[in-house]
């Protein structure tokens, strides 16, 4: 993997503009709340009630769209258990595993350039 920041921006510059590897990535990691699923899921499996206290209660309409679409893009699976009432549970797949490193940069960025006054 490329180190030099000039071999990273000249690969940025070379990628092709429509379809790129920055724009699938970012169909997947598509707004807050799915990037935060895909952090918290990282820690491993989750029930829905888990995953929303976990990112502080947002709408049960808006996690559920959110995973609905992970799952479709096969970056986490969604296991029904026969009990009653049935247990759900979420897990990322090798290809949402594989995500983390992604989240780690984001990580370091925030935290190297932290929000400031006029951020907010």
């Amino acid at each position: 993997m490329e180190t030099n920041g000039v071999d990273l921006v000249s690969r940025l510059k070379t990628a092709c503009p429509r379809g790129c590897g920055v724009e699938r990535t970012l169909k997947v990691l598509d707004g807050k709340w799915t990037t935060l699923i895909i952090r918290e899921l990282l820690t491993g499996p989750k029930r829905f009630g888990e995953l929303r206290s976990a990112l502080g209660e947002p709408s049960a309409k808006t996690l559920t769209d959110r995973l609905r679409a992970l799952e479709h893009q096969r970056i986490l699976t969604r296991t029904v258990h026969a009990e009653v009432p049935p247990r759900v549970v979420y897990e990322l797949t090798e290809q949402g595993q594989s995500l983390s490193g992604i989240l780690y940069a984001m990580l370091v960025w925030g935290e190297e350039h932290p929000l400031t006054e006029e951020d907010h």
